[in-house]
């Protein structure tokens, strides 16, 4: 397929680079009509509005213009979010990856920041019981990210901040932000069980869970329903401590499902309420950082 003009390349070459679902990049990008339904949804808009977002995508410039973005007061915004991670059997092992991008999205249309290249991969030890979902090791997952900070780092930019989906990459994060701010860096980063506890106060009705629950399938009814199956959606109480496992053999924090929680209890206007909750709190974080001293660079 060819594209139009450079404009519509460029914001392919983003949405590939943030790793939004493929029927959402062709039907933004190029406005035609996919071998696949979309359904519609918010997104959507956002995407065709991408001339007006206050930030910028790092990926989609050139070196010589990154020399011209990444300055001492930059704020860089990483999107951590797991790529293949088990979500049930009516999520898609790209959930948390979808959440990074779609949270990213709003950042762009109200922060003046630098976006840098998403990262797929990180700790995730209580999944790899279940196909497909992939782990590194507390130690790999700091190490990438301090590496990656200090790269960008080198031409200017003191904050970062990290827009987070995961609940386990927090042990990583905070040994990450230690070693950096022993540099003069000053790493942030999202609390996503923090951020959304407000709107989950008002909207949840199940006892427990925090993983592909009532509360992750509602904010995907409200970012991308077709990536939902609730004829698949089902409850599970796993207790005990340990991983998760669909074997009961295998350990006492058994979840057939790879639910915690009851997903049955999703509905869209809850992930809507969720989802503005967490949007706050994302652009309050921003903003406290810019607010921050800015670290002296160390030799």
């Amino acid at each position: 397929m060819e594209v139009a003009d450079r404009g519509e390349d460029r914001a392919l070459s983003t949405m590939a680079r943030m790793r939004v679902a493929l029927g959402l990049i062709f039907v933004a990008a190029f406005h035609t009509t996919s071998c696949f339904t979309v359904p519609e949804a918010d997104i959507l808009g956002r995407l065709q509005n991408r001339q007006d977002w206050r930030g910028t995508v790092l990926a989609d410039r050139t070196w010589v213009e990154a020399r011209d973005l990444l300055k001492p007061e930059t704020i860089v915004v990483i999107p951590l979010g797991a790529g293949a991670k088990e979500h049930g059997p009516h999520l898609n092992l790209n959930n948390d990856e979808l959440l990074a991008s779609y949270f990213t999205i709003r950042v762009l249309e109200q922060a003046d920041v630098v976006v840098a290249p998403p990262i797929a991969y990180s700790f995730y030890p209580a999944f790899v019981e279940y196909p497909g979902s992939t782990h590194l090791r507390l130690e790999t997952a700091r190490d990438l990210l301090v590496d990656i900070v200090k790269s960008l780092a080198h031409h200017g930019p003191r904050r970062f901040y990290v827009l987070n989906t995961g609940v386990s990459t927090v042990r990583p994060l905070k040994a990450a932000q230690e070693l950096l701010a022993a540099e003069g860096i000053t790493l942030a980063y999202t609390d996503i069980i923090a951020a959304g506890k407000e709107a989950c106060a008002e909207v949840e009705q199940q006892p427990e869970g925090t993983h592909a629950d009532e509360i992750e399938t509602s904010m995907m009814l409200f970012i991308a329903p077709w990536t939902v199956d609730m004829s698949k959606a089902t409850k599970d109480f796993p207790h005990g401590d340990g991983p998760l496992t669909p074997d009961p053999t295998k350990g006492e924090r058994c979840s057939r499902s790879g639910i915690y929680g009851d997903a049955t209890l999703a509905t869209r206007e809850k992930g809507e309420k969720v989802c503005e909750c967490i949007v706050k709190s994302i652009l309050a974080d921003i903003d406290a950082l810019r607010a921050s001293p800015l670290p002296a660079a160390r030799p």
